[in-house]
């Protein structure tokens, strides 16, 4: 190890490593404070990095805001895909994606739970924006999920199960934003109950 190397500070990531402590840092801040009430600087510090290496990473601000967006997408995935490993059957995975967010949800959160990230960067940001196409995206990838899983419910009724799926769709996004409101998942839980009901008799 170099001299130079042994008085680097312990906080400050190693070259390679600076795109994802930047990505981390946005993360937390990004959420916490909001796309426009967080700056550069406080993304660079809190990643205890120099704001050169944003730079050398990201061409802009908006860049790193895409970035953000397809982490909270990436992470909702992730909580996804565990919650499938144990759903036994397509009921079981339609109310995984419910699950999923309410894992979201229950993640610790450095102020509290603010509801989904990927709306809350959304209404910040003007029509026609890239990053609402992704978030856009986002979504609508939820939905085709759930239709999917709904397909396996309903082989012989193919046609009900797209329109089911918008149905739930509608009821797990609007049970996340009173959740947000309220910085706690017992609305997305209590939506899960009412999905529940209205496929167990299929």
């Amino acid at each position: 190890m170099t001299e130079q190397q042994q008085a680097a500070p312990k906080s400050r990531p190693l070259r390679g490593h600076a795109r994802e402590a930047l990505i981390e840092a946005a993360s937390r801040r990004f959420y916490a404070d909001g796309l426009a009430g967080t700056g550069i600087d406080a993304i660079t510090a809190e990643a205890g990095v120099a704001k050169k290496s944003l730079y050398n990473n990201f061409s802009s601000k908006a860049e790193l805001v895409m970035a953000y967006l397809n982490t909270r997408h990436e992470e909702w995935m992730g909580l996804y895909r565990k919650r499938l490993e144990s759903a036994a059957g397509p009921k079981e995975r339609v109310l995984a994606v419910f699950d999923a967010y309410a894992d979201h949800a229950g993640l610790a959160y450095e102020r509290g739970f603010r509801g989904c990230g990927l709306l809350n960067a959304a209404a910040e940001l003007p029509a026609g924006d890239s990053g609402r196409e992704a978030v856009r995206r986002h979504k609508e990838e939820v939905e085709g999920l759930l239709s999917g899983h709904l397909g396996e419910l309903l082989p012989d009724a193919p046609k009900q199960a797209a329109p089911l799926a918008r149905h739930l769709a509608y009821l797990l996004e609007g049970s996340m934003v009173r959740a947000g409101l309220e910085g706690n998942d017992s609305c997305v839980k209590e939506a899960r109950k009412i999905a529940s009901g209205l496929i167990g008799n299929l």
